[in-house]
């Protein structure tokens, strides 16, 4: 089934009651659930408003879907055609040619996967069974929750293996504009002025709050703070902060600044779910198993670059 006949079959208002039905453990139509039914993990694909809403919530918890751009790719080609070239425009003279650009060379092809990314939530069977209790909200925001962190962590850290190429990744992430044993107030205005101009007009700084912490004590020679307090800038550019930045330790990438609309996240499948029952019976709890299929990849490594922190190697280099 492809996208558009999924998203057909999803919306409507019966599979969305058989599907919560289901999910709270009273009786359904199965046979109305099928064309819902992910064939590679068995679960059903959330119904197309809680979809929506699990999209708002996770928009709302992940750091990295709010830099980034993210695209969907439920069926068809696995290959997205990139943009690559630095062609300008070019004022020519009334009476002269145009010269013409060769733009063959201006295309890059990215090729996307399907990494799988699984949660698992329980509830106490009281819960489910009340129908009192607003399962949907409830599962919505703890799967978005649950995935936001899984995801920003990946696309910060992942190796390309079976998760997405993080920020970070020694090869196909963003590249490294200097290589320090402590991180000055010179190396982070280098690193600042690496960045080409045209990605510095969206760019941000990204690190953890132990590097964040180090940075705003950093002064100049005239005892300057690098750090703005009052808007939480550094040469006016905004200061994002994810636990899955590295500490500025030996080898590690603690700083990233550049525009992150040139990493591309890109879902391949919506999230589906299934109850688990006789699982936790004996403990009065219901499970949720829950999976979706994403990717990520930085498009344009020279669009972010970092601050490398030098290895014992390196050092006695």
């Amino acid at each position: 089934m492809n996208y558009a006949e999924n998203r057909i079959h999803t919306g409507h208002p019966d599979y969305e009651t058989q599907f919560w039905n289901c999910m709270k453990g009273a009786p359904y139509a199965e046979d109305r659930l099928e064309k819902g039914r992910s064939s590679a993990t068995g679960t059903y694909n959330l119904p197309v408003n809680t979809d929506n809403n699990y999209e708002k919530e996770i928009g709302k918890v992940s750091v990295f879907r709010k830099l980034a751009s993210v695209f969907t790719r439920y069926n068809g080609a696995v290959d997205i055609i990139t943009a690559n070239s630095d062609d300008i425009a070019e004022f020519v003279p009334e009476t002269e040619s145009i010269d013409i650009k060769d733009a063959i060379d201006d295309f890059n092809t990215v090729r996307v996967t399907g990494n799988k990314l699984a949660t698992l939530l329980r509830l106490p069977t009281e819960f489910v069974t009340d129908a009192a209790f607003n399962l949907e909200g409830y599962l919505t925001k703890h799967l978005a929750r649950n995935f936001a962190r899984a995801e920003d962590n990946g696309f910060i850290n992942g190796t390309g293996t079976d998760e997405p190429v993080g920020i970070l990744h020694a090869t196909a992430g963003a590249e490294t504009a200097a290589t320090v044993e402590t991180i000055t107030y010179d190396d982070v205005i280098s690193l600042y002025f690496s960045v080409k101009a045209e990605y510095r007009t969206n760019a941000v700084w990204l690190m953890n709050d132990k590097t964040a912490l180090a940075l705003r004590k950093l002064k100049d020679n005239t005892g300057n703070y690098i750090w703005n307090n009052a808007d939480n800038t550094i040469l006016g550019k905004p200061v994002i902060i994810s636990e899955y930045m590295p500490d500025a330790e030996e080898g590690n990438k603690p700083i990233a600044f550049g525009d992150f609309s040139y990493y591309w996240i890109v879902k391949r499948t919506p999230v589906s779910c299934k109850i688990l029952q006789e699982l936790f019976a004996l403990r009065h709890q219901t499970g949720y198993l829950a999976f979706e299929f994403i990717d990520g990849k930085l498009i344009r490594t020279d669009a972010v670059k970092v601050i490398e922190m030098a290895s014992e190697e390196s050092a006695s280099a």
